[in-house]
Order: structure tokens, then sequence, then C-alpha cells
């Protein structure tokens, strides 16, 4: 191996090595070029390794020149991954680039909706709750006991029929489950599992076989019970009109009492408010209009007794209302099968804020 022949080797790789470094795009083509120059079988290594075989005055020339060679090659190595990195930082910043001065993209708390149902319900709480009401819940899915006979309904009575209750198929004993056609089966387990006085509401999801502008197979209903030894008709009427008052927000209230049939009551009415109707809008708490609202009536004796309760020491008041009804008249909602078409724009025009809670003090629809 002659001097000059060795030398020009050396100049011939470094050029080599320098365009593959120069020409490396990323750090991983970088990389390739780092470990086919100086990794452990790169060509300046094995290069290195011919420094053992040459005699003395070689070694004397080539050490230097090889070592000088690797040397050089490392640091372009380094410092074209420093370009490299600042070169794909500045990408990164102007890819990622964000105008802090546009304004925040609004979060899950302003673009969420409470559906009406959900805000009629916690509304009709916070009266009843100042008021001095628990609220109680129970199963979706009832027996015949709890939906009906314990509620006075005489066998044959037209509501156990097909056409208005959904029953479920029939067991081996002969019982059959059915989705309970109103929340007064909560109503029977709160008398058998509490001692009076019991004051509760009971809102929750009911059942029937009724579809049209103002039904649905699936429907939600609020009822009230308050049983101990001195209610009467005159506290149910008090309460009733202090719960209009305060749900729909209006000073005073017209409201009138007829007699009506409900098998677990007795005497049993509908109650009808005043109201206008010469506009396009129902405006309640004035004009000389009736609309129809609820039910109520004194807890039948039987219901009571059904329950393990004596009627000639215990007595009370019942009512219910729809809830989705109760929506519709005081946000003006004209269809009620749009409750449940999961519409996303039907709900963030008619829906509640969040973080909008109703309270009595705060105003119920804010």
């Amino acid at each position: 191996m002659t001097e000059t022949a060795n030398l020009s080797q050396i100049e011939t790789l470094e050029a080599d090595v320098s365009a593959a470094i120069g020409a490396a795009a990323d750090e991983a083509a970088l990389e390739d070029v780092r470990v086919s120059a100086i990794g452990k079988k790169g060509s300046v290594s094995e290069l290195m390794k011919t420094l053992g075989k040459m005699s003395p005055e070689e070694r004397q020339v080539m050490g230097p020149a090889l070592n000088g060679l690797k040397s050089r090659v490392t640091d372009a190595i380094a410092a074209r991954k420093t370009a490299l990195e600042e070169a794909a930082l500045e990408a990164r910043l102007v890819n990622e680039r964000l105008d802090v001065t546009l304004p925040v993209l609004p979060g899950p708390t302003s673009d969420g909706r409470v559906h009406p149902v959900s805000q009629v319900i916690d509304e009709i709480t916070a009266i009843f709750g100042d008021m001095g009401f628990a609220v109680a819940e129970g199963p979706d899915i009832e027996t015949d006991d709890l939906n009906f006979t314990a509620l006075n309904f005489p066998p044959g009575h037209p509501a156990r029929e097909m056409h208005d209750t959904f029953f479920f198929n029939e067991k081996e004993d002969g019982e059959r489950l059915l989705l309970r056609t109103h929340t007064s089966p909560v109503q029977i387990r709160t008398m058998r599992s509490q001692e009076p006085p019991i004051r509760v509401i009971i809102p929750g999801r009911t059942y029937r076989c009724d579809s049209d502008q103002t039904h649905t197979p699936m429907f939600h209903q609020v009822e009230g019970l308050v049983i101990d030894k001195e209610s009467h008709i005159g506290h149910l009427k008090w309460i009733l009109e202090e719960f209009c008052k305060s749900f729909f927000e209006v000073p005073s209230v017209k409201m009138r009492f007829r007699p009506s049939y409900f098998p677990f009551t007795e005497p049993s009415m509908e109650v009808d408010i005043g109201c206008d109707r010469s506009g396009r809008e129902v405006k309640l708490g004035e004009g000389d209009d009736w609309m129809e609202i609820l039910g109520c009536g004194m807890v039948h004796p039987n219901v009571l007794r059904n329950c393990g309760l004596d009627p000639d020491v215990y007595q009370g008041f019942a009512w219910g209302i729809g809830i989705d009804r109760l929506a519709m008249l005081k946000y003006g909602m004209p269809d009620l099968r749009a409750f449940f078409e999961a519409d996303v724009r039907w709900l963030k025009h008619y829906g509640f804020r969040p973080l909008d809670m109703p309270s009595l003090v705060g105003g119920l629809s804010r």
C-alpha cells in the first residue's frame, strides 16, 4: 500500500460520505449514512482496521489521516443532524401554529343541551321539593297486581286489555308482567314500605298503546302522593294551585275541579286551568277559556287496605300529570312525537343549557 494511494482513497471516501450526509433528507436517512460510514462494519471503520497491517512508517501517516477522517465524518453527521432537527421543528411550528387571537371553540357545556323532558322534571322536583316532597322511583316492568289489582282496578277493566297495555308473554304460573301504564305502582310500593306520613312525587316513564300528535307509546308522567291522618281536598287544591303558579311562572291561576272517575281515588276530579286561546299561543293565568291539565282525588279506601293501612286512621290524596304535555304547554312545542326523534336541530332549538339548573330562587326557565 503506497502513501499516495491510501491518501487518495481517504479523500475519495470522505467526498462520498460527505455527499451522502448532505443528501440525507431526514434523521432516518442520516442514521443509515452514519451506520454505513462509521458503524461497526462501515467503510471508515473497515479502513481503520487496516492500520494493524501497516508498517510503522505507514501508520505514522495513515493513522492521523484515518482518525481525522473519522472525526470529520462524525462532526459532519452531528452538524447535519442538528440542521435536520431544526428544520423539523420549524416545519412543526409552521404546520401546528395556533392563532391565539381567534375565539375559543365552544366546549361541551355550551354546545350540549338538556332535553325539555329532563328540564321539566327538574323544575317539578324543585317546586315540590320546596314543599317538602321526596322523590320516589320504581321499575318500568311491573306485575299485574301492582299496576292494576292493588290500585282497585276490577277484573275485566278496559285498561287491562291489550289495546291499552303492553303485556309480556305469560309465565308458567299464569302471571303476565307488563310495562307500567302509569307511575301509580310506585305509590303502592311506597305505602307498603314506608310508615305514614308520606309525601312523595314519582316522575318516570310510562307505556301505553297509543301514537298520534299528542300521544306516544312511551311518555313521561309525574304523580304525587300524600298520606297522613289529616289531609283533605283543601290541602290538595292548595298544593296544585301553588304548583301551577310556580311552574308556569304566573302570579295567579284560575282552576276548576270537575267530578270524574278513577279506580284508585274517591272522590276523583279532573283539573282545568284558566287560559286565553285567542291568539296563536295559549296564555295561562288569563282569559276565559279552560284547559285540562291533570287528574286527582282522595286515595280510595280499598287502595289503603291493599297496602296494609287502615282507612279509618289514614287518608290522603294523589294526582297525576303528563310531563311531556306540560313541556309542550309551557314551551310551545306543537308535536309530541318530536320529543323522541333524536333530532339535534330540534334539541338545540328547544333544549336548555346544562349549567342553568332550575331553582325557585334563580328562576325555573332561565
